[in-house]
């Protein structure tokens, strides 16, 4: 089956660990895709803001699942995007309120919110992530459409929050893990995979003519949706159980590698003759 789209997860699996890419051959590798009419689409649980900045060059003709799903562009322009209710906003802030230790940013449509006594380490951090980000005295006066909260915490504390938080917020957000220290809480629905639902839709294309990569645990809906899942070789152990196939990890062009696999109809992308 002709592969007609590929989805990429952008930290720890199109980016490797200095957060770049071999620009020269991926937009080589481009214009082949583009010339035999492959979509390119960028998944990430990052801010849309963040994620243009990584392709100038082609920014306007690709298209972004953005926020783990809750904003998706094609072509410079907004398709879709996902919002917590102003009261669903305040019960995950009042959820928060609980853990005092942990930091956090409530990701919105025009920009990211985090409070205003935030430590200086994790600001930044955050500003390597956000490249719209505002601090706020009290974040129950934000004026924005939320689109998801991300946390900052030590892996090692991960599994306990995620279990509270889940019970206390139950059907308003689901927390999942993205890597790198981070949870997100995501509205139901509103992950990747719903996200190129969309885009397919809008394109016609069937999620088994699709390729998706990833590494992380808000990964996994994206590669369970697809026809060609990969993990990455430095990819958790639930991505790797769901991925049927697996390419090299970050640092060692392992997105790329599939590219060129299926520019040049190697397996698993052969084509019946």
């Amino acid at each position: 089956m002709k592969v007609k789209l590929i989805a990429v997860d952008m930290d720890g699996t199109f980016l490797n660990d200095r957060k770049q890419y071999d620009k020269q051959r991926f937009l080589e590798q481009y214009a082949a895709l583009k010339a035999q009419g492959i979509k390119f689409v960028v998944a990430s649980g990052n801010q849309y803001y963040q994620l243009v900045s990584f392709f100038p060059e082609i920014r306007h003709e690709i298209a972004f699942v953005a926020e783990n799903g809750a904003l998706i562009y094609d072509n410079d322009i907004q398709l879709w995007h996902a919002e917590l209710t102003h009261q669903q906003y305040l019960s995950v802030l009042k959820a928060l309120a609980e853990f005092p230790e942990i930091n956090y940013v409530a990701c919105g449509l025009k920009s990211a919110y985090a409070h205003a006594n935030v430590p200086q380490a994790f600001r930044d951090v955050m500003q390597r992530h956000y490249h719209r980000l505002a601090y706020c005295e009290d974040l129950t006066q934000v004026d924005d459409i939320i689109l998801k909260f991300a946390l900052s915490l030590p892996d090692a504390d991960i599994p306990e929050l995620v279990q509270r938080l889940h019970h206390a917020l139950d059907g308003i957000v689901k927390p999942v893990t993205s890597g790198f220290g981070f949870v997100d809480l995501i509205i139901p629905g509103a992950h990747k995979a719903g996200g190129i639902q969309r885009l397919l839709a809008r394109w016609n294309i069937s999620a088994q003519e699709c390729v998706a990569v990833g590494d992380s645990a808000n990964d996994i809906e994206m590669l369970s949706f697809v026809g060609y899942p990969f993990a990455m070789e430095n990819a958790v152990s639930d991505v790797k159980a769901v991925a049927r196939y697996q390419t090299s990890s970050n640092n060692d062009d392992g997105v790329l590698r599939i590219i060129d696999k299926i520019l040049h109809q190697e397996p698993p992308f052969q084509t019946e003759r």
